[in-house]
């Protein structure tokens, strides 16, 4: 199973190809993809035709399903936060503070595309699909 950011799937449903791209669409044919509730809502707010909205929730919809909230991960990801900030590292997006560490609990790799998450990679071992 992998977790895919919004940052993949913006990039994926704009047509760009590059290595993340590339990777997710070889998992979504050989790999069960995740989608968050809260990717959810950062892909499908982007979309400015209705059309393309419904086509993409449908799309999405078929994923698997999870949400990334509750209690422990917001306390989680407070501390998270906390030990980025006490390193140096500010993130930009709380949310992804939290879809970090959603994915750090749950042991599940994050294809992403947005440097925010760098640091959980170095600092508090968010794991990554490895390269095709």
């Amino acid at each position: 199973m992998i977790v895919v950011d919004s940052s993949v799937w913006i990039n994926y449903f704009n047509g760009v190809s590059n290595q993340h791209t590339d990777l997710l669409d070889h998992h979504l044919s050989h790999t069960p993809v995740i989608i968050g509730d809260l990717i959810l809502m950062e892909v499908l707010q982007g979309f400015t035709s209705n059309k393309d909205f419904e086509t993409a929730k449908d799309l999405l919809g078929a994923l698997w399903f999870r949400r990334m909230g509750g209690y422990e991960v917001a306390v989680q990801s407070a501390a998270n936060y906390r030990i980025l900030r006490k390193s140096g590292v500010t993130v930009r997006k709380t949310i992804d503070v939290i879809i970090g560490t959603f994915c750090i609990m749950e042991g599940l790799p994050l294809l992403y595309d947005d440097r925010d998450f760098d640091p959980m990679v170095s600092h508090l071992s968010l794991n990554i699909p490895s390269p095709l």
